[in-house]
């Protein structure tokens, strides 16, 4: 496995791994918007395959994880773990002293995760992601000091 930051990765294939992960993931404009934005791109292949990303915004000292996805035959591998702690990592060499996420509040999995990396829950976005009934559901605030 190997994971490296890239500047300009391929929408389309952004869109078709997340797609593979979640039923609400970004469109393609979303990510080509991030790259215009020059947001950071970590991407982690194993075996010369894309299998998972993240996107990392930053502004003067602080970063806020966009967003985060391993191909859903890859989850619960140990993946997600090795991506976030690559960022956080690369993130703290760049002098970013506190790294912010949110998380769906029924993610329980990325919840112990972010949880087990030093993040702690700060608040409620309530009714913020979209359900597949057509309901609404909170999003948790984290944080972690790097």
């Amino acid at each position: 496995m190997t994971i490296r930051t890239v500047s300009a990765p391929n929408p389309e294939e952004l869109v078709q791994l997340e797609t593979s992960a979640t039923a609400y993931g970004w469109t393609r404009q979303h990510y080509q918007d991030s790259i215009t934005a020059g947001h950071q791109f970590f991407v982690a292949q194993h075996q010369n395959k894309l299998v998972g990303f993240a996107v990392v915004m930053t502004v003067l000292d602080e970063a806020e994880l966009l967003n985060i996805v391993i191909h859903q035959a890859h989850q619960g591998q140990g993946w997600g773990k090795r991506l976030l702690c690559h960022a956080i990592a690369t993130l703290q060499h760049q002098n970013m002293h506190k790294l912010l996420l949110e998380v769906r509040e029924s993610n329980q999995p990325a919840r112990i995760l972010y949880q087990h990396n030093g993040f702690v829950e700060t608040g409620l976005r309530k009714n913020y992601y979209p359900t597949a009934d057509q309901g609404r559901e909170h999003a948790v605030l984290m944080e972690r000091v790097l």
